[in-house]
């Protein structure tokens, strides 16, 4: 192709507004095929279709295991499936979750890059953490061009913020322009082509849902003392350039921000369950104390009063950092728009 033909667009909490900018700013002779990940619950897939065909003239319609991939088309990532870009066609994979959501963006960003290298044009809109900025870098990585929502125009800025932190966008602007921008860029012809990193092929089979193992792991990560989320399993910290990330032997993947916020709600939880113990053994030990005082054995009272009192400044102590842990906790990643 001699334009720029292949356009994918990724976004969360805060992202449908946007994309609706987006889309209504396309015109209807788009030469490129448009390609969407947003992390909605699965219920919506059908109403982000709906609200995707009306926001502009481009058909939208959720993609297919097999759909062939036209120019003027609008495809939206089916639940619960990874969308993987091949040649010509769409595929959709069982692989493990990635930053623990599936559709994840980086899988289509990566796949993207990877068969079509500078034909790609990279969108990142708002959202929480930071899925879609590995994807973006490896967009650029293979000469395509990276776009990012203005994070001071962005509902949620976390997502653009970390995407500009990952690799240098070719431009960061606002919503209301990137539909203008998107189809200029769209006529433009690619820049050449550049080698595709070894990784990206390996990381996009595991979308798919390929056997990954040790072996395999190894060409492309280093074993770290960190434990997968998911499933326990051992992670290993991903060598390639771009933000820190990890993966499984099964294949669950992790920007380190979202692993550090997986860790710490099971850091809570386990604080929690440490405050209900050593509440309940507080309150063993003192009837252990009032009995011995009804029997007349007073060193045995005194001995479980000041162990009451010792458990519940441990009780205390953990209570006060639930408490601040609970304070500093962001809202769920809920899309309003």
């Amino acid at each position: 192709m001699d334009n720029r033909d292949i356009i994918v667009i990724g976004g969360s909490s805060g992202a449908t507004a946007p994309l609706k900018a987006i889309l209504g700013g396309l015109p209807g002779n788009l030469p490129a095929a448009v390609f969407i990940v947003l992390h909605i619950p699965s219920r919506s897939i059908g109403l982000l279709s709906n609200v995707a065909s009306a926001a502009g003239p481009l058909p939208a319609r959720q993609a297919e295991d097999g759909m062939a991939i036209e120019p003027g088309q609008i495809y939206i990532a089916a639940p619960n499936r990874h969308m993987i870009l091949s040649k010509g066609v769409i595929r959709l994979g069982r692989g493990p979750r990635e930053n623990m959501v599936r559709p994840a963006i980086d899988p289509l960003f990566r796949s993207a890059a990877m068969v079509y290298g500078p034909r790609v044009i990279g969108v990142v809109l708002s959202g929480l953490l930071s899925d879609g900025a590995a994807g973006l870098h490896a967009i650029k990585q293979c000469g395509g061009i990276a776009l990012v929502q203005d994070p001071t125009d962005a509902i949620a800025d976390e997502m653009p913020r970390r995407a500009l932190d990952a690799t240098i966008a070719d431009l960061c602007i606002p919503s209301a322009r990137l539909g203008d921008v998107l189809s200029d860029m769209a006529r433009q012809p690619p820049g050449p082509k550049l080698p595709v990193p070894p990784e990206l092929r390996l990381e996009v089979d595991i979308a798919m849902g390929e056997r990954i193992g040790t072996d395999l792991l190894s060409k492309i990560a280093d074993p770290a003392a960190l434990t997968c989320p998911a499933c326990g399993g051992v992670l290993s910290k991903m060598r390639a350039s771009g933000p820190l990330r990890f993966r499984c032997q099964v294949g669950h993947a992790y920007s380190a921000d979202i692993l550090a916020k997986e860790q710490e709600g099971r850091v809570d939880e386990a604080l929690r369950v440490a405050l209900r113990i050593i509440e309940e053994r507080a309150e063993l030990v003192s009837r252990m104390s009032e009995e011995g005082r009804q029997s007349g054995r007073r060193a045995i009272a005194n001995m479980y009063d000041d162990r009451a009192k010792e458990y519940r400044g441990y009780a205390d102590t953990i209570r006060k950092a639930v408490l601040r842990n609970f304070e500093t906790e962001p809202d769920p990643e809920i899309d309003q728009d």
